[in-house]
């Protein structure tokens, strides 16, 4: 079930990378176009979270190479990554506790984005919009439920302009009425950039993703077409035990 990878965004090509001598990403395959929304699940240590960490940049790769719209970034440092047009919204939501939602957002704005002036107030305030905070937009971060912190941590990689999003477990912790709200969000914004979304939650993938990666023991297994890879006889012996009405 491999797929093209004319025109790729962002393509990955034989990433490998290894902690104390075990493989945690072997030699992974993987290309995000603009307009879509990827699906990326497996067991615990499967590789996932890593394999983020290897695509924003926190992980250096042992071997392979990352391209961004056709420049090599593989050695490029993450930081550098974020202006480039890669940014990651992490589970646990990494927010300045004492600064406002706005205050939260200005950095990546100012950082990330390169914007200055009175670019940056427009910016923002159309970032706040687009997440649901402006009404929130001068509380303390500090003050949040956790449903508007998970969404600040949205905002706050939307801020730095990406043209590719990657999503590391945003649902991890919600009920699922605030999945749903955060599925619409992740929605209204794959518009003009690739979205990769790393989860557990397997319902929440299905009402966002055309496709699905799955990944087990650091390998990319499978990659297709939601419905088509969700179906496969080794999906199902990987998640032996998985209810059939888990997606319902």
């Amino acid at each position: 079930m491999a797929r093209p990878s004319e025109n790729a965004l962002l393509q990955a090509t034989g990433i490998s990378k290894s902690f104390n001598g075990v493989p945690a990403v072997a030699s992974v395959d993987l290309d995000l176009g603009i307009g879509e929304s990827v699906g990326v699940i497996g067991p615990n240590g499967a590789g996932k979270s890593t394999l983020i960490g290897l695509l924003v940049g926190s992980h250096r790769a042992d071997a392979g190479t990352l391209t961004l719209d056709g420049r090599d970034v593989t050695s490029t440092a993450e930081h550098k990554r974020v202006r480039a047009g890669i940014a990651r919204a992490a589970q646990i939501p990494q927010t300045f506790g004492r600064l406002t939602v706005a205050d939260n957002l200005r950095l990546p704005a100012v950082f990330g984005a390169k914007l200055h002036g009175a670019d940056v107030r427009h910016w923002v305030d159309e970032v706040l919009e687009l997440c649901g905070l402006a009404a929130q937009a001068h509380v303390e971060a500090q003050h949040l439920g956790l449903l508007s912190r998970k969404r600040l941590e949205l905002a706050k990689a939307l801020a730095t302009r990406p043209s590719v999003l990657l999503l590391d477990e945003v649902a991890a912790g919600l009920t699922e009425p605030e999945i749903e709200q955060i599925m619409a969000l992740v929605r209204s914004l794959r518009e003009g950039r690739a979205i990769l979304w790393v989860e557990h939650i397997p319902f929440a993938l299905r009402g966002v993703c055309e496709r699905l990666v799955v990944m087990d023991k650091g390998a990319k297994i499978l990659d297709g077409p939601f419905e088509k890879v969700w179906a496969d006889p080794e999906l199902q012996a990987i998640y032996m035990g998985v209810p059939d009405d888990a997606l319902a």
